[in-house]
């Protein structure tokens, strides 16, 4: 039975709203993959799978494996290599169960899809308070700007307090106003992380930081 035009917009607003919330929860909390990547996918395999049940109602299940199989990408791009690991992996699932999401709301199944939705949103919550209790490694990345020239190694040393692991991943410098800017990826807790400015603010060379 094909859905009417009052069922497939309520769909609509269903994926669009809840896609949305949780978007901007990860676009808050500086993941690579913001609140429009989120939207983008459980809109479109909302829209692929209400398509497939109206086009055919009898096996609608080719063109709903697609959509599964072929998101695979977009996760792949929220991955995030260092020398011996690879983070990213909670923001490449998401989206991969976003365009399920979507999909199930799209051929009509609400309360298979809001029970996927309450699960996501408890992992996510759940990750947050280990995250805030210091519990588990976490990656961040830190920008460092400086006064003056300085040696690397006075910079790294000061990391090495709070870290467990660092990376330089950039490194710009300025001839003209003799500073430098160097981008990290530090690997610790978070308690631990948030000590590193007001570390780094005691040093005569500190200009500014960002940690996202």
């Amino acid at each position: 039975m094909e859905p009417t035009l009052l069922t497939i917009i309520i769909r609509f607003m269903v994926t669009f709203i809840l896609s949305l919330l949780f978007g901007l929860e990860r676009h808050k909390a500086h993941k690579p993959i913001g609140f429009g990547t989120f939207i983008f996918v459980a809109i479109g395999s909302c829209a692929l799978a209400i398509t497939a049940m109206t086009m055919n109602t009898d096996n609608p299940l080719p063109l709903l494996a697609a959509i599964v199989t072929s998101i695979g990408f977009l996760g792949a791009g929220a991955l995030i290599r260092t020398t011996d690991k690879i983070f990213g992996f909670t923001t490449a699932a998401s989206i991969w169960v976003f365009a399920i999401f979507g999909l199930v709301i799209g051929v009509g199944e609400y309360t298979i899809g809001l029970i996927m939705y309450v699960l996501i949103w408890a992992v996510i919550l759940c990750d947050r308070h280990l995250e805030k209790k210091g519990v588990g490694s976490y990656q961040r990345k830190i920008i460092i700007h400086t006064k003056k020239i300085v040696d690397e190694k006075d910079i790294t040393n000061q990391l090495l307090l709070h870290t467990g692991k660092y990376k330089l991943i950039h490194i710009a410098a300025d001839k003209m106003n003799n500073t430098l800017s160097l981008t990290y990826l530090i690997e610790g807790t978070k308690q631990e992380i948030n000590k590193i400015p007001k570390l780094l603010y005691e040093k005569d060379w500190f200009a500014s930081c960002e940690v996202e």
